[in-house]
């Protein structure tokens, strides 16, 4: 099972989300999990319609228990392959008929590096500042749980 460790330099901030996990997988393998849609979708729980490209959206249904109604959005930032692969979004939009399209979104970077006995992939998610103050305390926190538990499905599914 993947160990998930605390990143080096840790600080407590309200801004970002840091995670690192060692999977016990190939780069090439983890790389796959993460950029391609119908994997990603499958460990992410989202059925995301079309290919995941540099400055495209792609949007997806989410197939969580209770939260089948939320249309995941993603933007595609950037894409280095085997090495980097960054998205935004608007961070928990769960709300039955709210429109976030007007509020900033949040940058989700996945980082690989070969390290001892597989993949380490730190998931960084930045830019809670900037959510209206009247969603963001529970964004960030549902946020970090929720990437913990990500975390969980992704090294199931690699390894």
């Amino acid at each position: 099972m993947a160990v998930n460790t605390p990143a080096p330099n840790d600080t407590v901030s309200t801004d970002r989300i840091e995670k690192r996990v060692v999977l016990r997988a190939s780069r090439t393998r983890v790389w796959r999990a993460l950029t391609n849609a119908a994997e990603f979708g499958t460990w992410f729980r989202v059925k995301l319609e079309g290919a995941f490209a540099a400055g495209r959206p792609i949007r997806g249904r989410m197939a969580i228990p209770g939260y089948e109604h939320v249309t995941l959005e993603l933007l595609v930032e950037r894409i280095d392959p085997e090495r980097y692969f960054a998205y935004r979004w608007h961070p928990y939009a769960v709300a039955p008929g709210v429109d976030y399209s007007a509020e900033p979104t949040t940058l989700v970077e996945f980082t690989l590096e070969d390290t001892e006995g597989g993949t380490a992939l730190t998931i960084v998610e930045s830019g809670f500042d900037r959510i209206p103050l009247t969603r963001r305390a529970e964004a960030f926190r549902m946020n970090d749980n929720g990437w913990t538990g990500q975390i969980k499905h992704l090294a199931k599914y690699v390894e």
